[in-house]
């Protein structure tokens, strides 16, 4: 309950912040240039992240769960 209470303020607080910064940037990455919102940029860059702590984590949560054979 505590803990899903602290991931809806958590949310809360990002959606205000990404909210709070909707002017347009220029952003460039080796030969690209674009030019979108910077709500846009943060939201995109929280997303990688998610995903990408989900995937590091999967290999972890596999092997706890895989039953164990005794011999």
């Amino acid at each position: 309950m505590i803990r899903n209470i602290i991931i809806l303020c958590l949310i809360g607080l990002v959606a205000i912040f990404v909210l709070q910064n909707t002017q347009v940037v220029e952003v460039r990455f080796l030969f690209w240039t674009l030019s979108m919102s910077r709500a846009l940029i943060i939201f995109g860059t929280l997303a990688i992240g998610f995903i990408g702590g989900w995937l590091l984590a999967f290999p972890k949560r596999n092997k706890t769960r895989t039953p164990k054979v005794k011999n």
